[in-house]
């Protein structure tokens, strides 16, 4: 083919594309309600649509694609359809679902773009568009990023008030009424002659209608369940009680066997070679066998028996012999944070996230500079549950039992491993005993696949022991940061500079879960940093990804984590070189945020910001400290009490804490959600840092990684501030602000700046 008609017939290719990708990009992204096969049915139960299925009893079976961890994200997404439905809360049920691209999280990656909230141009507009129908078509099941009742606020109702419409479509017809006259409360379809049914009576002739157009959703007036303070829902709050909960180490088949492993104790080594033979004759041992690295995790061993100690004695006894010959060998913490700090003096390859002016001529030509540098360091999951998987493999399928936060990608793991269709494995979703970003990897499926193929068609449940959990996470990366602040001679704040540098998670994590590379900027490395509400004259906000060889991967609150710390420490530290109250300079750069102001002034209130501290319960002095912030949509503000304990230990006796969620659906579990995310944060502000050294990991358990203990928790207050937007996030929001608003309350009552994570005065 010559040049010229090579060139013509690509260009109309192209064209030919191009028009098709224009005309599919103004298309609205596809319908939410249907999944791609019809749902299973028990007897008498019918499916409405991929979302809810009635039966003949009247109970309401809630389809679930999230996974539950604690966060009570079953109970609030199911009262948004309830509440649509008019069901009756008392019968409502949930089913598991299955894995369908109605299922599919968009709202994670679309508020994964690298845009300020504040940002409603065309631009930003386009690529949430684009990214919602992308993701629509090829996203995945996924868990995380705070945005389950987010993500489900529209098709949760939608499935629920279509639901209604044809429930109430099939009453009228077999009364001869119109529908208009057709009323539902609590699961009872009502006519004013008197006439009444229940849901079930009437759910085969109402399935069997077509779907409405456009069911008509309430408005916040109508809300009967949305709103509300509910306690969980019954089947999971009694099961909890009782202890009969399935989470992944209680899956239980028949036949199972159990497998414990070791790993390389260098970061991404393998195994060279091991001699069973001690091993193979403790009691209970059946097999042992080399594993390979699965998912950007390590290489290591694992030994079948009958028992868990079993196993655990018996993976203990393998003699091994690692290949340590890896990019993380003699790779340090410490001169991680030496890296670090180099790559900011000369900011090479730094992105800029924010630019407003220019910040660095009015730091160049201000009267006076506030400069500080901030640290923190690589952080470890520790969910009470360590990494478990139950996998059974036989007779060409798989079933996998597993904690996760991404069913899908468990699926095409476990199947890669096996060598099957995606199609062939079943995954059953347990509950999780805390995820926090951990279970949003699949390492730890594909291992157990791998084991399970090995054991000739018995289910193998593999457990961790607590060190290899500790010792082989996805670390939340070390980071740090530099700002800086100009103030002119009437002590106005000029211009505000941020540069921070710390590892990309987004680039590994799409390498190892799809083999894909990582493109364009990584927002969770400067999320709340450049994406906050201060209005600052002139500011800049970049950071420098650096490459080190330790595997990183979410963490709650992800960048927030670590920019909250540098960004509202940094916020007191100039309030206290302009002599102003920190609440009152706060206030001041939030003139056009009425809603930031409110959340602020509400943190205040409740505390009694202002007022002299009481002393603690010992009589020592007291003092608060404040901070602010935004993340996954949601707006939080605290206020922490401390004191110190004789020997200088940080002691937190209370934390006032306000947010605005949007519409509040459950506030008693947006309560419980910021409890859980202060004690969350605080564990990790005052005892959590994870050091590397030879490539290797020190810590190993809770004696040297401690979670704060009951006698140690401070007293939790929280004010839920009304909306009528969108729910927001709620689960990870609480966490960013706790550790600055210690720090800042630290300096209230010593003169002292903490700028290191964790927090020690010693």
């Amino acid at each position: 083919m010559k040049r010229r008609t090579f060139f013509l017939a690509s260009a109309g290719v192209v064209g030919t594309a191009g028009a098709l990708v224009v005309g599919w990009s103004v298309l609205p992204p596809r319908q939410r309600l249907l999944t791609h096969r019809p749902l299973p049915t028990a007897p008498g139960q019918v499916a409405f649509n991929g979302w809810v299925k009635i039966g003949a009893d009247d109970r309401v079976a809630i389809v679930m694609p999230k996974s539950e961890m604690g966060q009570g994200t079953h109970t609030g997404l199911a009262m948004l359809l309830a509440d649509e439905l008019d069901a009756d809360w008392s019968k409502v049920d949930l089913a598991a679902a299955p894995i369908d691209a109605i299922y599919n999280d968009i709202a994670t990656v679309v508020d994964g773009l690298p845009f300020p909230p504040d940002d409603h141009g065309v631009l930003a507009r386009l690529a949430a568009w684009m990214t919602a129908k992308t993701m629509r078509e090829v996203g995945i099941m996924v868990t995380g990023g705070s945005s389950s009742l987010k993500d489900l606020w529209g098709p949760m109702r939608q499935a629920g008030a279509s639901a209604r419409a044809m429930l109430v479509a099939a009453a009228a017809r077999a009364w001869g009424v119109p529908a208009a006259e057709v009323t539902v409360a609590d699961g009872v379809l009502s006519h004013r002659s008197g006439r009444q049914a229940r849901l079930g009576e009437f759910a085969a002739a109402a399935a069997a209608l077509p779907l409405p157009d456009a069911p008509v959703l309430k408005t916040p007036a109508q809300f009967r369940l949305i709103g509300r303070p509910l306690p969980r829902l019954w089947a999971e709050a009694t099961a909890k009680g009782l202890g009969r909960a399935g989470f992944g180490i209680d899956m239980l088949p028949p036949g199972l066997l159990y497998a414990s492993v070791r790993m390389c104790p260098t970061l991404g080594g393998r195994v060279a070679s091991f001699d069973a033979a001690a091993a193979l004759k403790l009691p209970g041992v059946k097999q042992a066998l080399a594993l390979a690295a699965h998912g950007g995790g390590s290489g290591g061993v694992a030994v079948i028996a009958d028992t868990p100690w079993h196993a655990m004695k018996g993976v203990q006894a393998l003699a091994v012999r690692w290949d340590e010959a890896v990019p993380a060998a003699g790779f340090s913490s410490d001169a991680a944070m030496g890296e670090l700090a180099r790559a900011l003096d000369g900011e090479q390859g730094a992105f800029t996230f924010l630019r407003v002016g220019d910040a660095d001529a009015a730091l160049a030509g201000a009267a006076r500079r506030v400069e500080a540098e901030y640290r923190a360091p690589y952080l470890a999951h520790l969910a009470m549950e360590p990494i478990n998987c139950t996998v059974q493999f036989k007779d060409g399928r798989a079933t996998v039992w597993a904690p996760t936060q991404v069913p899908g990608l468990a699926r095409r793991a476990a199947a890669q491993v096996l060598g099957l269709e995606p199609e062939a494995v079943d995954v059953q979703v347990t509950y999780l005993g805390g995820g926090f970003g951990r279970r949003l990897e699949s390492d730890f499926v594909a291992q157990a696949a791998e084991i399970a193929r090995a054991a000739g068609g018995a289910p193998v449940q593999t457990l961790w022991p607590r060190d290899e959990d500790v010792r082989h996470d996805f670390y939340r990366p070390a980071a740090v940061a530099r700002l800086a602040a100009g103030l002119d001679g009437s002590g106005r704040v000029l211009g505000w500079r941020s540069l921070s540098a710390g590892q990309a998670i987004v680039p590994q994590v799409l390498e190892r879960s799809f083999g894909l590379p990582g493109l364009g900027p990584d927002k969770t490395t400067a999320e709340g940093a450049f994406d906050q509400a201060y209005e600052w004259p002139t500011a800049r906000v970049a950071h420098v990804a650096v490459e080190l060889p330790v595997p990183v991967g979410f963490w709650r609150s992800v960048g927030h984590s670590y920019q909250a710390f540098f960004v509202e420490s940094f916020v007191d530290e100039l309030a206290h070189a302009l002599g102003q109250d920190p609440l009152a300079l706060r206030l001041s750069l939030l003139a056009r945020h009425p809603r930031h102001r409110a959340v602020l002034q509400q943190a205040a209130a409740l505390a009694g910001w202002g007022q002299s501290a009481a002393p603690a319960p010992d009589g020592a002095k007291t003092a608060r400290g404040l901070a602010l912030h935004q993340s996954f949509g949601s707006i939080v503000a605290q206020v922490a009490e401390v004191s110190l304990a004789e020997e200088g230990a940080i002691r937190v006796h209370r934390v006032w804490c306000a947010i605005d969620c949007g519409t509040p659906v459950n506030p008693n579990l947006i309560r419980q959600q910021m409890e859980s995310a202060v004690v969350f944060g605080l564990s990790a502000a005052l005892y959590g840092g994870v050091t590397i050294a030879r490539g290797q990991v020190l810590q190993s358990n809770f004696h040297d990684q401690p979670a704060l203990r009951m006698g140690q928790c401070p007293v939790i207050e929280t004010a839920v501030l009304p909306g009528t937007e969108p729910p927001e996030g709620v689960g990870e929001p609480g966490t960013p602000p706790i550790a600055p608003a210690v720090a800042n309350a630290i300096f209230a009552l010593t003169g002292r700046r903490l700028r290191t994570l964790p927090l020690k005065l010693a």
